[in-house]
């Protein structure tokens, strides 16, 4: 039988549960994971948020599908323009490892008030070094470091990434590194 689980991957991790250098954190530390455990897709270790892992391969493939939204805020450097949230909402031009890609046509909206989020291990910065503004982005791809890509491409580089939602599974709530585990996952 099959388990899930969903865990609030902190900062300064990686989405593996075993590391070729004994520098980087892995996930193992926080649950006791049975064998064959996997991360359904990949948050880099400077981003936070929503993981969901696996002991069924089938269910990985789909969460990856372009048929599941990914919903993440960013905080950006820089008060972001109209200009720029429609140059993402439509699709933007970022550089793969090694082409480009232009990215579908996806959601974007500035947020009012800085979101609830779990405390982050290490500080950004402060207002002395200029503002910074938060976007939600909903996707339903995922290219490595396409979001951190896709605001730099329009000059509001990402200084803080946050997966808040994959389908229906929201973070609300989640503590840095808790770990619920779950019958099935509702992707809705």
């Amino acid at each position: 039988m099959h388990r899930h689980f969903v865990l609030f991957k902190p900062y300064g991790y990686v989405s593996q549960f075993v590391s070729e250098t004994r520098k980087k954190k892995v996930l193992g530390g926080f649950h006791d994971f049975p064998e064959g455990t996997m991360a359904i897709g990949r948050l880099d270790e400077d981003s936070e948020g929503l993981l969901l892992l696996t002991t069924d391969g089938k269910v990985s493939e789909l969460v990856r599908s372009s048929k599941v939204e990914k919903e993440y805020y960013a905080q950006v450097d820089g008060v972001i323009t109209d200009e720029a949230l429609q140059q993402l909402q439509q699709g933007i031009a970022i550089r793969t490892e090694k082409e480009w890609h232009q990215t579908k046509p996806c959601r974007v909206q500035r947020l009012k008030a800085t979101p609830e989020l779990p405390e982050r291990a290490r500080r950004i910065r402060d207002e002395r070094h200029g503002p910074t503004s938060w976007i939600t982005l909903t996707l339903k791809e995922g290219k490595f470091r396409q979001v951190r890509k896709m605001t730099a491409a329009v000059g509001f580089p990402t200084l803080r990434l946050v997966r808040v939602r994959i389908g229906n599974i929201m973070a609300g709530g989640m503590a840095a590194g808790e770990v619920i585990e779950v019958g099935s996952f509702d992707l809705g």
